[in-house]
């Protein structure tokens, strides 16, 4: 009885074996054929995809974003530089206009910026100053004569603040002009500058006075320079490093 049950086991023929369920020749053909194509589409996509991945890293290494522009290629060009420096003020357009109507021959330096900037405060200021006493002569309201009155005092400490930043950038041959120093000189008469053209205005309003809108815009305009000044003067050390430039 074992050996019948041990042949049994052992005397069937496996499917594989069966010559009746083997494939015919033409199925394996085919088969054979979905393959190679699969393959062969598999090998066409990657090359494709590989080209395609190629051509944009390529491109991205070899044509960086305006932003990422080497420091000589600021620097080689004024209106690029000048565009650069006025980026970090808060009145960029009016940093463009009242530098570029003094930067003749064009130059790209940070420091010939600031101080074009500074030269452009001044004589706004200059111009400003005797605008109080026109509209005093023709005021008939006090509290607006004494505003005006405290707005040329005002003034004329403003000019002299200016004019002490003006002096401190006149340095000799060899001479290091922006200290640390300096730089801190600048950024307090500078600042005071401002003050005293806010304190103006303030005073004006507080006396509930009238004065011309040609006034309050003169006076806009020149806190909007004084403000781009004092916005490249604490961002010239970063400004420098951009121009790929040593601060003098």
């Amino acid at each position: 009885m074992e050996s019948l049950n041990f042949f049994k086991g052992y005397g069937k023929v496996k499917p594989s074996e069966d010559p009746n369920s083997l494939p015919n020749q033409q199925t394996i053909v085919a088969q054979k054929r979905r393959k190679i194509t699969a393959i062969t589409l598999t090998v066409v996509l990657t090359l494709i995809i590989g080209t395609i991945v190629g051509v944009v890293i390529h491109e991205s290494v070899t044509e960086p974003p305006e932003s990422e522009e080497e420091p000589s290629q600021i620097a080689s060009n004024s209106a690029k530089s000048l565009k650069t420096v006025c980026a970090v003020t808060r009145y960029p357009e009016s940093c463009i206009s009242s530098i570029s109507s003094l930067n003749h021959p064009p130059t790209a330096n940070p420091l010939n910026f600031f101080n074009l900037s500074l030269q452009a405060t001044a004589r706004e200021l200059s111009n400003l100053t005797s605008l109080p006493k026109e509209l005093i002569s023709k005021s008939n309201d006090k509290r607006t004569e004494s505003a005006l009155k405290d707005c040329i005092s005002l003034f004329d400490d403003s000019v002299s603040q200016l004019s002490r930043s003006l002096e401190l950038m006149k340095v000799g041959t060899g001479e290091k002009v922006l200290t640390d120093m300096n730089i801190s000189d600048l950024q307090t008469w500078i600042s005071a500058a401002m003050t005293d053209q806010e304190t103006c205005l303030d005073g004006i309003g507080e006396m509930g006075s009238t004065v011309p809108d040609e006034f309050r815009v003169k006076v806009q305009k020149s806190q909007e320079y004084m403000s781009n000044t004092l916005a490249i003067l604490n961002n010239i050390q970063s400004l420098f490093e951009k121009f790929g430039l040593t601060m003098p």
